[in-house]
């Protein structure tokens, strides 16, 4: 273990800033080098939206005391570029369902009080969106959403918004990370009582009156509101022990699901998941209940959430009786198909937002129905942008449809994040209006296919926990970006770009374009068959991700040329 690692450990050790029962946790971890130094070789990373770790005592965990310095942080920046004003608007701050949650969210609001700026706190768990909502709503300046999302069991994290209700991005982002990383010493916090808070009206409790706007406004999303034989369609519904199962359940009911079937077993908010300590519904494994249940009374499709209420996933049941479950590009696809076929009239500039790593086939919908599909970085702050662009008219367009392929989806603009709440009413409107139809989700995204092209496409994530595995990753990166590769396993790359270097590289013509989108750590190649493999490091994760699009004339062809592709493309990345 270094000298510095150490020593900072030891500073904790001994600081009267940290309680007892902290005290004795890192007490307890002498003479265990590789715990120490994991828990203390760097700062937890405050990134361009908040920060995300492991819970636990320690400068590279989340903790109580990290919290207080982010919002130290965050109250430093609000002053010094708002001033009074930003600190009368104040902060609305929520949580959901983990372990840590609330302790976090009322330290948060504590220090706020504590340099004057006035916090809305929820009286009890929300979903991210419905914070989202808050502060357009309230008109806040900031927001602060305690969540790690889809993360395990072990993690918890720390989300800042800013006033037009979506995630941090510049020059928010950039101040806030460096007001944050300035502050050295824990004597710089200022933080008081929660008697204190409230006696000085720097603190108020929200709840119901913020719970009815939201679902109000996230009615008026709905397009077919009379379907024949709705209150009988049949829906399972399982939030996954988090917290969209109280807004869900409330806007289905109110929006004429009559039958919805709520796996009991995954209904109570649970920081714990003890049914899936992996809640995220992009994994299919945490149907298994849903599917049973749904097979029980005869429902045709299961949707869920994942903890903190921002995604949604599905599984659909086939003719033959056979489950399937649509990936993240096939429901926005879903999605897109359904909303610009329904939408009348179809304005003459409409647009759809998604993102550098969705599915290229949004490409071909969107020509189809005359609809421009605008592109970002990963995140869905960057649609959440996009989102107030069109507001204001920097850029011509009339918003329709937000999402990312890791099953996040906005339709409305009544928050600038993806909602689960508006995602999970729709998706069973589309279930209900297709079997009307004599139809159903899977047979319309068969349509989708054979309308412009079978598609293969899959995301592979790959984990690298640790000071070690950060180290693989950044080395791979490296590896793959510094070697300019022109060939991969027998193929040429015809189009490489950078964004990292804002550099688009067109091989074949010999040319060089500068990317117009923010820098970030990511490298896609376009070989010559049309395959597409982006590569980025997760930004919430110790994890890097291949993004993989092959196109074929059938499913069968696609399904094969994809499988050879991954393995083909992980060979090569283990041979450089």
């Amino acid at each position: 273990m270094d000298e510095k690692t150490l020593a900072t450990y030891n500073l904790w050790l001994n600081s009267p800033y940290i309680d007892e029962a902290d005290r004795k946790e890192l007490k307890d971890l002498e003479g265990n080098e590789k715990e120490i130094q994991e828990r203390f070789y760097t700062n937890i990373s405050f990134g361009t939206a908040g920060m995300r770790g492991i819970r636990g005592v320690g400068t590279n965990r989340i903790n109580k005391y990290m919290v207080r310095k982010a919002t130290q942080g965050l109250a430093n920046y609000i002053l010094k570029t708002t001033g009074e004003e930003g600190a009368k608007k104040g902060v609305a701050i929520a949580y959901d369902c983990r372990i840590g949650s609330y302790e976090y969210a009322i330290n948060s609001a504590l220090v706020l009080a504590g340099n004057g700026i006035k916090s809305y706190l929820f009286e009890s768990l929300r979903t991210t969106p419905e914070l989202s909502f808050a502060v357009r709503e309230l008109k806040t300046q900031a927001g602060i959403m305690v969540t790690a999302s889809h993360n395990p069991q072990e993690y918890n994290g720390y989300k800042v918004y800013w006033d037009i209700g979506g995630q941090i991005v510049e020059p928010e982002a950039s101040g806030i990370i460096n007001s944050v990383n300035e502050i050295e010493d824990f004597a710089e916090i200022k933080m008081v009582s929660e008697e204190e808070a409230k006696n000085l009206g720097l603190l108020e409790i929200v709840g119901q009156k913020l719970d009815d706007r939201f679902i109000e406004e996230v009615k008026k999303e709905a397009i077919h509101t009379d379907i024949p034989g709705k209150k009988d369609f049949k829906i399972v519904y399982s939030p996954l022990h988090g917290t969209a199962g109280r807004p869900v359940k409330r806007i289905l009911k109110e929006m004429g699901f009559e039958s919805v079937y709520v796996v009991k077993e995954q209904e109570q908010p649970d920081g714990m998941f003890p049914t899936c300590s992996y809640a995220n519904p992009e994994d299919t494994s945490v149907f298994a209940l849903s599917t049973k249940l749904a097979d029980e009374v005869g429902a045709n499709l299961c949707i869920a959430n994942d903890p903190d209420g921002d995604r949604t996933g599905i599984a659909v049941k086939k003719e033959d009786g056979q489950w399937i479950y649509p990936n993240g590009n096939q429901i926005g696809m879903i999605f897109m198909d359904y909303i610009l076929k329904m939408t009348k009239p179809l304005p003459t500039n409409g647009a759809v937002v998604s993102t550098i790593v969705s599915t290229p086939i949004l490409d071909e919908i969107g020509k189809a129905y005359g609809v421009k599909v605008y592109r970002t970085l990963t995140g869905f702050k960057y649609i959440g942008e996009k989102i107030e662009e069109f507001k204001n008219k920097v850029l011509d367009g009339t918003y329709l449809f937000g999402f990312e392929e890791s099953i996040g989806y906005l339709k409305g603009t009544h928050v600038r994040d993806k909602d689960a709440v508006v995602a999970s009413l729709l998706l069973a409107e589309i279930g209900a209006y297709y079997e009307s139809q004599g139809s159903s989700i899977a047979k319309e995204l068969d349509k989708i296919y054979d309308t412009y092209g079978w598609y293969g496409e899959e995301t592979i994530p790959v984990t690298k926990k640790g000071m070690d595995g950060a180290k693989e990753i950044a080395q791979i990166m490296a590896n793959l970006r510094e070697k300019e590769i022109k060939e991969m396993f027998g193929k040429k790359v015809l189009t490489l770009k950078d964004f990292q270097k804002q550099v688009e590289m067109d091989f074949e013509k010999s040319l060089r374009k500068t990317i117009e989108l923010p820098k970030s750590d990511v490298l896609q190649f376009i070989l010559e068959d049309g395959t597409m493999i982006t590569v980025r490091p997760s930004g919430t994760e110790p994890k890097i991700k291949y993004y993989m699009y092959v196109k074929d004339t059938t499913k069968e062809k696609a399904d094969a040329k994809l499988a050879d592709t991954k393995a083909k493309f992980l060979t090569f990345v283990d041979s450089l």
